[in-house]
C-alpha cells in the first residue's frame, strides 16, 4: 500500500516539475539571454530517476 501511495506521489510531483518547467520557460529564456541558466532540467531529471526507479 505504501508503495502504492509513494508511486503516485512521485508521478504528481513528476507532472508537477514538468508544469513548472514549462510555465518557466519564458523566464528561463530571459534569464539565458542575461547569462543565467536556471537548473530545471536538473530538477527534472532528478524527479524522473525517482519515478522510473519506483516503478521496478
Amino acid at each position: 500500500m505504501i508503495s502504492r501511495v509513494y508511486h503516485a506521489t512521485l508521478f504528481a510531483l513528476y507532472q508537477l516539475c514538468i508544469m513548472v518547467g514549462i510555465v518557466a520557460m519564458p523566464l528561463a529564456i530571459a534569464a539565458r539571454q542575461a547569462g543565467v541558466t536556471l537548473p530545471v532540467h536538473r530538477l527534472i531529471d532528478t524527479v524522473e530517476n525517482a519515478y522510473e526507479g519506483a516503478q521496478h
